[in-house]
């Protein structure tokens, strides 16, 4: 009998690593939130946005998928102008959306539904009907297949993904499932299984703190707000990405500081914006005080008055 050489095992155990596929489970509870937190932000159902993941990428073992992060089988179209690939599909060698993270691909697929007037008529749906999306998505034209709504029901009966779109998440229906069981008292019991933003005062205003994946609309949405009066509130770009445990001022910053700050003495790497958000001062009132011009930034060890000086 022959022995396999350590180089020949090491081979074999990389391609066998490689080639282990994702079960239906195991990716429903892997991208399961950032489908509730697209719902939060376009109205999407999120059992919709879980099935159409599931189908599309094949659970996330499609090659397209795995090697372009693309979840939801987009081509290119004219408005594209991120990085390409190319697959045989319809046609030969078409176009499609190669994306950096798969959550940019969750993020693009909303876009692609909200920006296209086709998708229209349905976000006159309730996020809950999960079976009128399904519907609509298959007339729209969103994919070839003649049974493209009835596959994408099935994903959703057979895996009870409806019970996303009352935020309630894989892990967390199992493990309400089982308490529910083991105490006989389904009436008493209630879980906030969806941990919303908690609204917070930082500077006297009030805020939240940024989580993983979060971004302006998602936050707007959830407090009823509109994304334009976030990017205000933080003097920030329309499109900016917040950072994990980012102050976001969800109510508009003050002209000036609280009486206890005075001054502030800039450190090396602070910005203007980067000041204006510590003490909750809106920017533009605040290079004027300082007499400086906008975009302008301060030298480290440069005093920047955060209120009037008194004469």
């Amino acid at each position: 009998m022959k022995h396999i050489s350590i180089f020949t095992l090491f081979i074999l155990l990389t391609i066998s690593t490689f080639s282990q596929k994702i079960t239906r489970q195991e990716y429903i509870s892997q991208w399961q939130v950032l489908a509730i937190e697209e719902m939060n932000r376009s109205g999407i159902p999120a059992s919709i946005t879980m099935a159409q993941g599931v189908l599309e990428s094949g659970d996330g073992n499609s090659e397209l998928s795995k090697k372009s992060n693309n979840h939801f089988g987009i081509k290119c179209k004219k408005s594209w102008k991120g990085k390409k690939v190319y697959y045989d599909d319809d046609a030969k060698n078409e176009c499609f959306r190669k994306y950096k993270t798969v959550e940019d691909s969750y993020i693009d697929h909303t876009n692609f539904l909200m920006d296209n007037q086709r998708y229209g008529s349905l976000f006159q749906l309730k996020h809950t009907n999960y079976k009128g999306w399904a519907k609509g998505l298959k007339k729209a034209g969103y994919a070839t297949a003649h049974d493209y709504d009835k596959r994408l029901i099935k994903i959703v009966e057979e895996n009870k993904l409806y019970r996303l779109d009352k935020k309630m998440t894989f892990n967390e229906m199992a493990s309400f499932e089982q308490q529910t069981v083991s105490n006989g008292l389904s009436k008493s019991l209630t879980l906030n299984p969806y941990n919303q933003h908690e609204v917070v005062k930082f500077n006297g205003i009030k805020s939240v703190v940024v989580r993983k994946g979060d971004t302006y609309e998602m936050i707007a949405q959830e407090l009823g707000l509109s994304d334009w009066e976030l990017y205000k509130f933080n003097d920030q770009r329309p499109g900016y990405r917040p950072v994990p445990n980012e102050v976001v001022y969800v109510k508009s910053k003050k002209s000036k500081a609280s009486k206890s700050n005075l001054s502030h003495k800039v450190q090396q790497g602070e910005s203007m914006h980067f000041i204006s958000q510590m003490y909750g001062i809106k920017l533009k009132p605040l290079y004027k005080r300082n007499g400086m011009k906008a975009g302008q930034q301060p030298k480290a060890g440069q005093i920047i008055q955060l209120r009037k000086k008194k004469k």
